[in-house]
């Protein structure tokens, strides 16, 4: 029993400590801070304005009190790109301590490779929650001042704590991915293509930017792809709570278990990849 106690007290020390170490290294990077956050809410601000005209509300926000502005449909979809660049910043600093050597010496410490990568999905988890919950923060404010017009939520305290929740499951997703495809990799520009070709698209056919029920065979794509039922979970829980499911709005029971099936599963992927002989003796 207390050799149980011990080795899981050893597993969260050592998970902790390693997420410590993200976030003082992200708040001591500044530029960190303003690109994560920063870019994603002048996307909001023009693109908003911009299509504002041309956007057709989708058949499922038919449902709602009043019509649905692009500003506020394009709302979760900032929030989730805040946490993909959030998970990105975050794991490609696998990359980095294995040129500096920081990974050989964790790896041949005394801890389970679970713990590694439960440290490091704690820090980037955190880092994502903070940044995407601020947005969901500010994201009023901007349009009291009058930069973001058509944006009028009517949220409540319960609303956003949801949501906060849910995203917290979206960055643990993510930030998974991030890592599962940043542990093999010894250069960070293979890690920036990876994510020119996967992570955004991924991103950008989740709904996020635009309603998939219209677009053909890129529909389909939508569906298949995990992020869209973050997005449209996320969107439920700020707008669509009570309306129907549909293919481009799943139930709220779906969104929740794709995501937390997905997270599970990067999850496993990751610890098993870590323990791989082959690959420590890369790093």
């Amino acid at each position: 029993m207390s050799m149980n106690h011990g080795n899981t007290g050893l597993l969260m020390s050592a998970s902790v400590a390693l997420a410590k170490r993200e976030l003082i290294r992200f708040f001591r990077q500044r530029t960190r801070v303003i690109g994560a956050i920063g870019q994603p809410v002048i996307f909001w601000i023009l693109f908003g304005a911009g299509l504002r005209s041309s956007f057709q509300s989708p058949s499922w926000a038919i449902g709602l009190q009043r019509p649905l502005t692009y500003q506020e449909y394009f709302f979760p979809g900032i929030a989730v790109l805040i946490v993909l660049f959030t998970a990105i910043f975050s794991t490609i600093s696998i990359i980095e301590d294995r040129r500096e050597g920081f990974l050989q010496g964790v790896l041949v410490a005394p801890v389970s490779r679970a713990a590694i990568v439960a440290g490091k999905l704690l820090g980037g988890t955190t880092l994502a929650l903070i940044q995407a919950g601020l947005f969901l923060v500010i994201g009023p404010l901007l349009s009291a001042v009058g930069l973001a017009p058509d944006f009028d939520p009517d949220w409540t305290l319960m609303r956003l704590l949801s949501a906060g929740l849910f995203l917290t499951l979206i960055a643990v997703e993510l930030t998974a991915l991030g890592f599962l495809i940043a542990w093999p990799m010894n250069s960070t520009q293979g890690f920036h293509a990876i994510m020119s070709i996967l992570l955004m698209p991924m991103w950008l056919l989740s709904g996020a930017f635009f309603p998939g029920e219209k677009a053909g065979w890129l529909s389909w794509l939508i569906r298949c792809n995990p992020l869209t039922y973050g997005v449209a979970g996320l969107r439920r829980l700020l707008y669509a709570e009570t309306l129907p499911s549909s293919p481009e709005l799943p139930s709220m029971i779906l969104c929740i278990v794709v995501t937390l099936g997905c997270s599970l599963m990067f999850f496993l992927i990751c610890v098993r990849l870590t323990s791989r002989p082959a690959v420590s003796n890369v790093v």
